[in-house]
């Protein structure tokens, strides 16, 4: 079988039935699946790519994502994830700006970004220019309320048992990389670094911005090092700013995505956490490594 298409449940809305895997399977001419986690992952290996429309008529709108992997190679070697809305739950330059009260405003440009529809360098400028004079210890309060998207630390600590390298790379800062990376076990971290006076935001960001360029770019960097190749990566984002890396990337999947991302990405993750990227790769629930 040349495909194996892989159905990940939403735990917390649905229940991965044998009958919804029967439906599937008879849709896409599937062969006998390969349980991965009883009632929320299965694998089906099929002979000929499954027709997405087929699996989503045979899914009957249920919360379950459904990712069409080769069936060689599907174990990567390189993980280089995004943070904001992908690692962690929130966008964090949007809640260091609540404390200046600019969060609307300055999430409003976030998500015009996130979405494709203006330049990202541009806006990173103009959203950290708007900080200008914020107390340091916004950055502090904020990451104190910052959390994990579920999945995340299974995703990473499992990878690297099996001898992957795990890189987090963002558009967002290094104050929060760096923690977000010892918290969860990146092997590397690089984002933008916030200029500030000791005290106080200066409005200005280091140059030059790790923008979607630098994203791929990094992707490739630590590919190379390992003697990998692109095939044998993944690459996981949620904004415009990742399309590139994704589209680079031997595996790479949109993550409860902004709509542009979500239409070009060649697998997406819209219902489950980051375990779907463990059950991708074949890892079966049993496999996995809980910090």
């Amino acid at each position: 079988m040349r495909y194996i298409l892989t159905l990940v449940a939403d735990r917390r809305a649905t229940t991965l039935s044998p009958a919804m895997i029967d439906r599937v399977r008879e849709a896409v001419v599937g062969a006998e699946p390969v349980i991965l986690s009883r009632g929320e992952a299965a694998d089906i290996p099929c002979a000929e790519l499954p027709d997405p429309i087929a699996i989503q008529r045979a899914l009957e709108n249920a919360p379950v994502d459904a990712i069409t992997t080769k069936a060689r190679g599907r174990r990567k070697g390189l993980l280089i994830a995004d943070m904001d809305s992908t690692i962690v739950t929130s966008e964090t330059l949007d809640e260091v700006a609540a404390f200046a009260g600019l969060k609307d405003q300055i999430a409003a440009i976030t998500r015009r970004s996130m979405n494709g529809e203006i330049d990202f360098a541009d806006a990173l400028r103009e959203r950290v220019g708007m900080l200008r004079g914020l107390g340091l210890d916004a950055l502090d309060r904020t990451w104190a309320a910052t959390k994990l998207t579920p999945g995340a630390r299974e995703l990473v600590a499992t990878m690297r048992a099996h001898n992957a390298v795990t890189a987090l790379v963002s558009g967002g800062f290094t104050f929060f990389t760096e923690k977000v990376a010892a918290l969860v076990g990146f092997d590397v971290n690089r984002a933008n670094i916030l200029e500030d006076d000791g005290t106080s935001l200066t409005g200005q960001v280091r140059e030059p911005i790790l923008d979607r360029d630098a994203k791929r770019a990094t992707l490739e960097e630590l590919a190379a090092a390992r003697n990998l190749k692109l095939a044998a990566t993944l690459a996981v984002g949620d904004g415009a700013n990742d399309l590139t890396m994704l589209a680079t990337a031997g595996l790479g999947v949109a993550f409860h995505a902004k709509p542009i991302v979500a239409r070009e990405a060649r697998a997406r993750v819209d219902h489950a956490d980051l375990r779907a990227l463990l059950f991708a790769q074949g890892y079966p629930a049993s496999a996995f490594v809980t910090p």
